[in-house]
């Protein structure tokens, strides 16, 4: 029994080093792992660090772009490129210019259909520690489009109001680079994208004077089917909305969307610098002028043809032909007598003077005791295309353009529609003498307009009045086909909006679809501009082996 116990003696102390080194096995494998996860989470960290520096070099070059583009129209010279230090970490961009811009269709964004020029840029950006354990690099192509103002049925720079007193139809796009107000006297209908960079409302804006109607406003969703703003309990569904981003959405699949959605400004690239009353001013130390651009123009009364480089004095041989002539009539909402410039374009198109270039500019004096203005006539049918444009409020007489349609742009501090049945003499007697006949006028414009609740007045009449009335319009119909743009507020016809002095016309509007083709647009037709990121793609660096 004792050999038996001492042979057994030795047993405990195995088993006990045996413990023992199973116990600083783990131990070993214990603080290898803590150390390794404590290496990978430092390279974790470290790895986030560098894309979040690789992607503070996209943004920068991207802002850069957009800023340049959106002050000048141009791309920054010379293109983005810089490397920087912040904190631990470090980051170089670069740009490279995709080459010239090219024709081509928007395919994405609220923008998408839409025929520009557009122009890219590919951005690339490598963001790394400064131990050089992680790196990203991360690339992004940036997109310019210069889109044709005209392609929008309706543009505004300002707030855009709609409130008419009878049924709307209005087809194409309809965008403002601030808010939008829409209600109607009765439904107004609009049948395709609906943006603004401000927010959307349902009802009249605060100092119109307006009440709110409860009546419908409808917009086609992406399915092509009107659906209502109002909401089953008779409330709006608008920017006010507690759930406005998502329940717009699935109401209208993405087709109406604001700067709540993420919608920014479109920019007028056209304008190197100040504002877009820039087109329509004179030249004189103006490069924006459209008078750089005209081929005839008329400047206090004297015309002048653009003959190669030279400029040729016509003026006795217009006004001979009964082509350039005066006129003088009253105008009701401004109270004031209005002497005009009378340009009858149909002796122009055979006089041998009309624009080579098809872009007529003309400006007289502002003087504050009357209007000063440009008045087109006999305008029915023009030999070309044209683009007609001033700094004075612009009239026009009749139909416009009705045959043998060509491209057409009115470009005008105001804009006044005078009907087929105008007539100077009666436009001092009261309302009752001025009666309207049906009138039709096939251009695009872009004018001016008041600001609702400035200056003492309400409000100003909205989209539905853009173009202006001096008429008893009741029952008559007025007919376009175009593209709308507001740009500016008006500086000389300034007079508010009221129907004391005319009556609305029923509106057959409708935007021209032949606008979306580049071949048919107006000589000289603005551009709107949107930078947009199309793609991007990640790359990573990789890290010692551990």
């Amino acid at each position: 029994m004792k050999k038996t116990l001492k042979s057994d003696s030795g047993v405990v102390l195995l088993v006990c080093l045996a413990i023992l080194f199973m116990l600083s096995l783990i131990g070993i494998a214990s603080i290898t792992t803590s150390n390794t996860d404590m290496r990978i989470a430092d390279n974790e960290y470290k790895m986030t660090g560098a894309f979040y520096a690789a992607e503070s070099g996209l943004e920068k070059a991207a802002v850069e772009i957009w800023q340049s583009y959106s002050s000048s129209g141009a791309p920054p010279s010379p293109l983005p490129s810089d490397t920087m230090s912040e904190l631990n970490y470090t980051y170089g961009y670069s740009t490279v210019d995709g080459g010239p811009a090219v024709p081509g269709v928007l395919t994405g964004g609220a923008y998408q259909g839409l025929v520009g020029y557009l122009k890219t840029f590919t951005i690339s950006s490598i963001g790394t520690d400064n131990t050089s354990v992680a790196g990203v690099e991360l690339n992004m192509t940036v997109q310019d489009a210069s889109i044709p103002i005209f392609q929008f049925a309706v543009f505004y720079q300002n707030d855009l109001e709609m409130s008419p007193l009878a049924d709307l139809l209005l087809g194409g796009r309809v965008h403002t680079n601030g808010n939008m107000y829409l209600q109607a006297g009765d439904d107004l209908y609009i049948n395709s994208f609906l943006t603004a960079s401000g927010s959307i409302f349902h009802g009249p804006k605060e100092g119109s004077g307006l009440p709110t109607s409860m009546r419908d406003v409808w917009i086609k969703d992406a399915t092509d089917i009107y659906m209502s703003m109002q909401n089953h309990d008779h409330t709006f569904l608008d920017a006010l909305s507690e759930s406005w981003v998502t329940e717009s959405l699935n109401r209208w699949g993405g087709r109406v969307e604001d700067g709540n959605h993420g919608i920014t400004e479109l920019y007028m690239p056209v304008v190197s610098s100040g504002g877009p009353t820039n087109l329509i001013d004179r030249g004189d130390g103006n490069p924006d002028s459209y008078e750089h651009d005209a081929g005839l123009k008329i400047i206090d009364g004297q015309a002048l043809y653009k003959a190669g480089d030279i400029w040729i004095n016509i003026t006795g041989i217009l006004t001979a032909s009964g082509a350039m002539t005066t006129g003088h009539f009253y105008d009701a909402r401004e109270g004031k007598d209005a002497y005009t410039v009378d340009l009858d374009i149909s002796r122009l198109n055979v006089s041998g003077y009309f624009p080579s270039n098809g872009i007529i500019y003309a400006s007289t004096a502002y003087s504050p005791s009357q209007v000063n203005g440009l008045r087109l006539v006999n305008g029915s049918q023009l030999a070309n295309a044209l683009t007609v444009a001033t700094d004075n409020p612009l009239y026009t007489v009749g139909d416009f353009n009705t045959m043998d349609q060509r491209p057409a742009a009115l470009i005008s501090d105001a804009f006044t529609v005078l009907s087929n049945g105008w007539n100077d003499e009666r436009s001092w007697g009261s309302p009752p003498d001025r009666q309207a006949t049906q009138t039709r006028i096939n251009a695009s414009y872009i004018t001016g307009n008041t600001e609702t609740g400035a200056d003492g007045y309400g409000y100003n009449g909205g989209f539905e009045n853009l173009p202006r009335f001096l008429e008893q319009w009741t029952g008559v119909n007025f007919v376009w086909r175009g593209s709308a743009a507001n740009l500016w507020y008006s500086r000389q016809n300034i007079a508010g909006w009221s129907t004391d002095y005319f009556s609305p016309p029923n509106l057959d509007w409708a935007f021209d679809i032949s606008l979306l083709d580049p071949a048919k647009l107006p000589p000289g037709t603005p551009m709107a501009n949107v930078v947009q990121r199309t793609r991007w793609s990640q790359k990573i660096h990789p890290a010692p082996r551990l």
